[in-house]
């Protein structure tokens, strides 16, 4: 499963800019609203140096990351459920992601125009925050109106359905985000799960700051309100200059570390993203190992070895018998799988088997 996000914000706020960074692509970031007018989907590579380390044992034809997707729609602005601005057209493309990007100015600059007028972090996340809610009560509204009337003919999936859709009108109408309403059910889950609510998805807040900003140790009032805000969300937040990023991201790889090291950046802008996108998410990377190919796949935190066996195929899955595992660390301390084996540190391990980061496993089924 590839790590989905999608990018929000207010105009002006940097989005275009970060993902022109996260993907070293070069749409417009142009300062004045609705630049973005087209939702732009980007695929990154997800930055592991344990891939070289394998690719270096195993010396594969191909070594192959596992990918981090990125959309980015236009700027929402206050009453973009009721279609002001052009970023509500293109909520419909980030209802399928896993997770949300909230970009947020946390930085002032007078040649830097503000859609609100002035740089103020709280209110500019709660003014999107608002409009994905009432974005999501549209779409709640709807699905109550087409499952009322199949749950009147008796058919109980729907009238399980329409009693989870009634309790999140009234808990969303109240003000309150989709993922916090208590789901016990695992029914219930899925059926939650099938709607896309923009606000039952993890939010990752990155305060976009100034160049000056970015190399003090200490955060502004601005980023420490964001944090502030994210942490009593229940959600993350992290700081990021994004000019910055961009400029970093077309420099040839040899000069990345100096510019890096210039503004006391111990790492680009990307992996923080995407650290902070895994822990959001509970995810984590397992790796299958030959002389064909290295790769890494990702799978949620708790996911078994059938689960596990079915992100490279469906089939995997199904005609699971066992997973022949090793842990990355100790191929690199000895260096071969033979060495591994000789040592007993293959185990074979059954469907109960809980994978866990860094895993090198080789699955065995039979269809």
């Amino acid at each position: 499963m590839a790590l989905q996000c999608g990018i929000v914000g207010l105009p002006n706020v940097g989005k275009s800019t970060l993902f022109n960074a996260l993907t070293e692509s070069s749409i417009p970031a142009e300062n004045y609203p609705f630049c973005t007018i087209e939702p732009h989907l980007g695929i990154v590579e997800l930055p592991d140096p344990r891939l070289g380390d394998l690719g270096k044992i195993y010396n594969p034809k191909k070594i192959i990351h596992a990918t981090v997707e990125f959309t980015d729609i236009a700027g929402l602005v206050r009453g973009a459920s009721k279609g002001e601005g052009l970023g509500n057209k293109f909520l419909g493309q980030i209802r399928q992601t896993a997770a949300i990007i909230h970009v947020v100015r946390c930085f002032e600059d007078d040649n830097v125009t503000h859609v609100e007028g002035s740089v103020n972090p709280i209110r500019d996340a709660e003014t999107i925050e608002t409009e994905l809610l009432l974005a999501d009560l549209e779409t709640l509204e709807k699905r109550h109106r087409k499952t009322e009337k199949t749950a009147r003919t008796g058919d109980k999936i729907a009238v399980k359905e329409l009693d989870l859709v009634n309790r999140l009108l009234k808990h969303c109408n109240e003000g309150h985000r989709a993922r916090t309403l208590p789901v016990n059910d695992p029914d219930e889950r899925k059926l939650l799960h099938t709607l896309h609510l923009l606000t039952s998805k993890p939010i990752l807040y990155i305060a976009n700051v100034d160049e000056n900003e970015i190399m003090k140790n200490e955060r502004n009032n601005h980023v420490q309100d964001l944090f502030d805000f994210a942490e009593k969300e229940g959600n993350s937040a992290i700081r990021i200059c994004a000019s910055i990023e961009q400029e970093i991201s077309v420099l040839p790889e040899e000069e990345k570390e100096l510019f890096l090291s210039e503004y006391n950046l111990p790492e680009p802008g990307l992996h923080k993203v995407i650290h902070a996108g895994f822990g959001l998410l509970d995810l984590q990377t397992f790796f299958t190992c030959g002389e064909q190919e290295v790769r890494a796949w990702t799978i949620p935190m708790g996911a078994t070895a059938p689960k596990a066996a079915g992100e490279i195929h469906t089939d995997f899955e199904r005609g699971f018998i066992k997973a022949e595992i090793f842990q990355y660390e100790d191929i690199i301390k000895h260096g071969s799988e033979k060495a591994l084996s000789e040592l007993g540190l293959i185990r074979q391990e059954g469907k109960q088997y809980i994978v866990k980061d860094g895993d090198c496993i080789f699955f065995k089924f039979n269809v």
